[in-house]
């Protein structure tokens, strides 16, 4: 059996992220790989709570490293049945806005509420 999703952690900053990195086959739990579609980046709903751990030099940074290697990771978002919340990736978010994207590659993903 193949691992489906690799758990990568690394280090940015102070801040510590946790990626979902694509692999083949079947997660370990049986279910399916997740897929990666493209979101409108203004139709995004950013939490409060989670809009207050912004750092915005990160974010600089950040546009910097996608300018020069592209999005490596997409983020993660749920939807309520109205719209897309973001779950994971403020800064990769706030970045693809401050470099002028439209839409954004993002997971859907089923996760409880912050």
């Amino acid at each position: 059996m193949t691992l489906g999703i690799v758990f990568v952690s690394r280090t940015l900053g102070r801040l510590h992220q946790t990626d979902y990195l694509r692999g083949g086959g079947v997660s370990a739990t049986g279910v399916g790989m997740l897929r990666v579609q493209k979101v409108k980046v203004d139709e995004i709903y950013v939490p409060t709570a989670r809009k207050k751990t912004l750092h915005p030099e990160t974010v600089r940074h950040l546009a910097e490293d996608i300018l020069e290697n592209g999005m490596k990771t997409p983020i993660q978002v749920r939807h309520d049945g109205k719209r897309h919340i973001l779950v994971e990736g403020l800064h990769r978010l706030e970045a693809a806005k401050w470099l002028g994207e439209t839409e954004i590659e993002a997971y859907l993903v089923q996760a409880k509420r912050h």
